[in-house]
């Protein structure tokens, strides 16, 4: 039953550790048959995975341990079939302007510009941002692009304002207010208006102080 473990007896323990480098679908069955039960392959596997009993394979070729297919002669017309002809690409290429969605719902697309971290021709952006930089330049140190109707995956650039940094908090919900996004799309911009100005507010009398 989920949820709850299979017992084991000490014998049963002490039968599966004394042969636990043999495959664990062929030991699930052995065991079964020797102790008349019926334990899951996935349980058995849970069960030698606790324990430690690890079969000693690593999936590797030990030094000295022969191919298994060393001499055997290759064809090259039977791995035609497989592989890629010259010039083509596999079917999964991205390709310049490709869009995907990011984790966090945002739409992301694929621009000609070099990636820094991989040196790739090019790399994903932020389609919002991107689209909203090319119309106003770039976001302003401090700021970050907030979407005014609340839909991440709307990326037209009258979609997004640029606000402070320091606004988010007052927009992401509290023990007063919901998330801004949360809000009737009529009273949005009445609540961004009003955080801008509590955050104006804020500023001034800290820049008094």
């Amino acid at each position: 039953m989920k949820g709850r473990s299979i017992p084991y007896s000490a014998e049963e323990l002490a039968w599966i550790e004394a042969r636990k480098e043999t495959p664990r679908r062929e030991l699930c069955a052995m065991f079964c048959a020797k102790f008349n039960r019926t334990v899951s392959l996935q349980n058995f596997k849970a069960l030698c995975s606790r324990k430690g009993w690890k079969t000693g394979r690593t999936g590797f070729f030990k030094n000295g341990q022969t191919p298994h297919n060393k001499g055997k002669p290759f064809n090259p017309a039977g791995s035609e079939k497989g592989r890629f002809k010259k010039g083509n690409l596999p079917h999964n290429t991205k390709y310049l302007g490709h869009e995907r969605l990011s984790k966090e719902g945002y739409v992301e697309v694929s621009v000609d510009e070099p990636n820094p971290h991989t040196g790739f021709e090019r790399r994903y952006v932020l389609k919002h941002r991107h689209l909203w930089e090319q119309v106003n330049g770039p976001v302003p140190d401090g700021y970050v692009l907030k979407s005014i109707d609340g839909d991440k995956t709307n990326t037209d650039p009258a979609n997004w304002e640029a606000i402070p940094r320091a606004l988010l908090p007052r927009l992401s919900g509290g023990r007063w207010c919901k998330p801004y996004d949360a809000y009737e799309p009529e009273l949005r911009p009445l609540v961004l208006t009003t955080a801008k100005l509590d955050h104006a507010a804020r500023a001034a009398r800290k820049a008094q102080a």
